[in-house]
């Protein structure tokens, strides 16, 4: 798929991209120049390999899933300008 001037003129438009009339063409050109790219990525045979976040394989580190620092309901009140039953008190937003 190749992208010419109107394609960038349009896509500028409907994003909202002030796009002066010399820069058109060569936008155009970078953006074939990425969609070869994207191409060349296409070829690759990638049947078999897992997806990775990293060049190196480590576990993850997990933690107990525990309590650590709670029932401070008080301290954590103190702080909201008006509280009832334990809870924050705001204005109604919604009719």
């Amino acid at each position: 798929m190749a992208i010419d001037a109107a394609t960038v003129r349009k896509v500028a438009h409907l994003a909202r991209i002030k796009t002066p009339e010399d820069r058109l063409e060569p936008l155009a050109q970078e953006l074939n120049g990425i969609l070869q790219w994207i191409e060349q990525l296409n070829e690759v045979d990638v049947d078999g390999v897992e997806p990775m976040t990293s060049n190196v394989a480590q576990p993850l580190r997990l933690r107990e899933d525990v309590v650590t620092d709670g029932d401070k309901i008080a301290a954590v009140l103190s702080n909201a300008p008006k509280s009832a039953d334990g809870f924050f008190v705001v204005p109604k937003v919604v009719e």
